[in-house]
């Protein structure tokens, strides 16, 4: 708990400057992960808030649905005809997808290396991402970390949005509207109905779907727990983006079906007490590390050959 504590204090720390100095500056992922499986002193990284441009952010009116790429293929366990295809406009909060060379997307490549060595000889196929409080940034990270998994060459990666509630993944990757988690648990929709695959990005995402009247019965449902046991068959990683931990029951059924768990924290933001509530409701030996969103550097990044 004493690494913790200090990830803690420095995000109390970070937090500060950044109110003094950068009021108003939207939040953004900033991995900072903290495995229990890691050296004795853990790895802290730290990345500016990528910049956000003049222009509004994609809606869900502005997406380009179309036929499947001739760039990229349907995951090759999972037949090409049975599962929609779109081309998208990410957010630009998606770092990780518009901007590969910046030095938030190689924060988050960071991010996806220390989670390959925490596999170690376990097998960490299904990842659960999550947060103490609401508005700490959990499901743009989910989001750019899918992304950044997906760049990997031999991939097959998938995206479900397990937050049923306060859904965002549909904005963020300006998917139409259309049958998602919540009709597939529920007997509405079929899986293949329910996914999409992103040929850009060489992504697969399940959004949440209308909003239902009993999500936590929806999630710790044999529905839910066939559907993880599919995908994982189907694919190398399944990230979940769920609700805050807390006070909602929706994460604590999650958590003992997956085989890991990431807790977003934002710095200055998310108080002491929560962040400590929230990681004593997790099994210690399935924390995999804690990722401090919004502190550090002011810098531009670049490391490539000279241009001709």
């Amino acid at each position: 708990m004493s690494r913790i504590q200090n990830i803690l204090e420095k995000a109390e720390r970070d937090g500060a400057s950044l109110r003094t100095t950068r009021v108003g500056v939207p939040a953004a992922a900033i991995p900072v992960p903290v495995n229990q499986v890691a050296a004795s002193v853990p790895l802290t990284i730290d990345i500016p808030t990528p910049p956000m441009p003049a222009a509004e952010p994609v809606m869900v009116r502005d997406i380009v649905p179309g036929a499947p790429s001739v760039q990229a293929a349907a995951p090759a366990a999972v037949a090409a005809d049975t599962i929609q295809s779109y081309s998208v406009r990410l957010n630009p909060l998606l770092v990780a997808g518009l901007s590969p060379k910046s030095l938030a997307a190689e924060q988050y490549r960071q991010l996806r290396t220390r989670l390959s060595h925490a596999e170690g000889a376990s097998n960490l196929r299904t990842v659960l991402i999550t947060s103490p409080q609401k508005g700490e940034g959990k499901s743009v990270t989910a989001a750019n970390l899918a992304l950044t998994m997906a760049q990997e060459l031999q991939r097959r990666v998938i995206i479900v949005e397990a937050d049923l509630r306060k859904p965002s993944l549909q904005h963020l990757f300006g998917l139409p509207p259309g049958p998602g988690l919540a009709e597939y648990l529920s007997g509405a929709a079929e899986l293949k109905d329910v996914m999409r695959f992103l040929p850009d990005h060489n992504l697969t995402v399940i959004h949440a779907g209308a909003a239902p009247t009993n999500p936590a019965e929806l999630l710790g449902s044999t529905a839910m727990r066939r559907l993880l046991d599919q995908l994982r068959t189907r694919y190398d990683r399944v990230l979940l983006d769920t609700p805050p931990v807390l006070p909602l029951a929706d994460v604590a059924v999650l958590a003992p079906l997956v085989d890991g768990t990431l807790m977003v924290v934002r710095a200055g933001v998310t108080p002491k007490p929560a962040i400590e509530n929230a990681l004593r409701a997790f099994d210690s030996s399935r924390l995999l590390g804690v990722v401090l969103n919004e502190s550090g550097m002011e810098q531009d990044y670049r490391y490539e050959g000279p241009r001709h």
